[in-house]
């Protein structure tokens, strides 16, 4: 009898696909096991298994993670009619200081100290930590949208008139937050005596929690807080492409990165890991940081950018059990760095960090502080409102839910007061 050549390719073909499948389920077998680091000899810390060297090894095979899709993005509850438009009788001068979650306070106590005194608002420098570290707002921030967003509120100007000498300024310190009382005390009956006053904001507080108090000024707070602050072209497209870059990296976890303000220098310092008053910590360590999120769900695909200036040696335990964690310097476009990259104390790697945290999918807070309270006052805005606080968890695993920020859960975050 003849062979049907036919017959032969069906079965050639139907034996290559039970091997290829034969193979498709003993790889997934071995995913499955257990996955022990190189040259890590285990001992026991909180029921997981850590190497000497802090690297945690897991034996249930993780998921893609615990993400959770951002909501709907807020609209402002403040009402821009109420606003009426006075003539300016002085000016009001001063400069943006110590980073973006400083600049977000100082705008909003500038331009409320200068709508209820009636005085014209003069467009802010940008002043660094070391002295003679100073760059004009246009460097930084989109100037004709931050004058556009106030246009009949306040009145703002480029610099002041060639009769006004800067000599002629009183200097007023203004606590954040500034009152409607504070200013009517403290600060009209200084400018009714000299029309120009000099602002310098200090922070009694570093929280942003909303207060049952109100005032005439809140709409105007609220404006000038989340509506007049973006970054000038240039420094929006290098955010835009390393977000990009880092979503092409995220393909197993659908495009999604995580941010973790996580900087070296702070952590060194000494009380950074003490507990506060309340028994909760205020710092996180890398090892600490990775340990929280492999247990709430976040397998070793997941990728993570740190605040972190430059790559340092303590980042290691991070990376060995997420090795897609990145600094700027390594996902910046290589024709920006020689401008953004200069020094590891540039106004320019703030910015930079406090946007690229305010557009992420998840944003971790390894340092408690303004700049935590600041980004999520704009995730809030957005609604990207998966904010995971640190904690030490006892056990194998916890769920996502439970750490989410207060700020989120109690919706205490001053942003609630001006979205909605």
């Amino acid at each position: 009898m003849g062979v049907d050549l036919r017959q032969v390719v069906a079965g050639v073909l139907t034996l290559t696909m039970f091997v290829m499948l034969g193979n498709m389920i003993k790889r997934d077998h071995f995913d499955s096991v257990e996955g022990k680091f190189p040259g890590a000899r285990d001992v026991e810390f909180d029921s997981e298994k850590v190497s000497e060297q802090g690297v945690v090894s897991f034996s249930k095979r993780s998921t893609n993670g615990p993400w959770i899709e951002s909501g709907q993005e807020l609209k402002p509850c403040w009402k821009e009619s109420t606003f009426d438009e006075v003539e300016p009788k002085g000016f009001v001068t001063f400069s943006l200081t110590n980073g973006p979650e400083y600049h977000v306070s100082q705008i909003a106590d500038a331009v409320v100290v200068a709508r209820y005194i009636g005085a014209t608002l003069v467009l802010p420098d940008i002043r660094g930590n070391k002295p003679g570290d100073e760059r004009k707002f246009g460097e930084i921030y989109d100037v004709d949208k931050f004058m556009k967003s106030l246009y009949g509120v306040v009145k703002v100007v480029k610099g002041l008139p060639d009769d006004v000498s800067i000599r002629d300024f009183t200097a007023v310190k203004v606590p954040n937050r500034i009152s409607d009382d504070h200013i009517a005390e403290q600060i009209k009956p200084i400018f009714k005596t000299n029309s120009n006053i000099r602002l310098a904001t200090f922070f009694p507080s570093v929280n942003m929690r909303k207060t049952t108090k109100t005032s005439a000024s809140d709409s105007v707070a609220c404006l000038a807080m989340f509506g007049t602050l973006e970054l000038q072209p240039e420094v929006d497209e290098v955010v835009d492409s390393m977000i990009e870059r880092l979503r092409t990296l995220s393909r197993k976890s659908n495009r999604r990165f995580i941010a973790v303000d996580l900087r070296a220098e702070i952590l060194g310092k000494k009380g950074c890991h003490g507990s506060s008053s309340s028994g909760t910590k205020s710092c996180f360590s890398a090892q600490e940081i990775a340990i929280f999120l492999r247990k709430i769900g976040y397998d070793k695909d997941t990728t993570i950018y740190l605040t972190q200036p430059r790559w340092d040696e303590s980042l290691d335990v991070l990376k060995d059990i997420f090795p897609k964690t990145y600094t700027k310097e390594s996902i910046m476009p290589a024709d920006k760095k020689a401008k953004f990259l200069k020094s590891e104390d540039s106004e320019f790697e703030k910015v930079i960090d406090f946007y690229m945290c305010s557009q992420s999918d998840v944003f971790v807070p390894a340092i408690s502080g303004l700049f935590y309270a600041n980004v999520a006052g704009k995730r809030i805005a957005s609604g990207k409102t998966q904010i995971l606080v640190p904690a030490d968890i006892p056990g194998s695993s916890a769920s996502v839910t439970n750490h989410f920020s207060p700020y989120i859960s109690k919706k205490n975050h001053m942003a609630h007061s001006c979205f909605c």
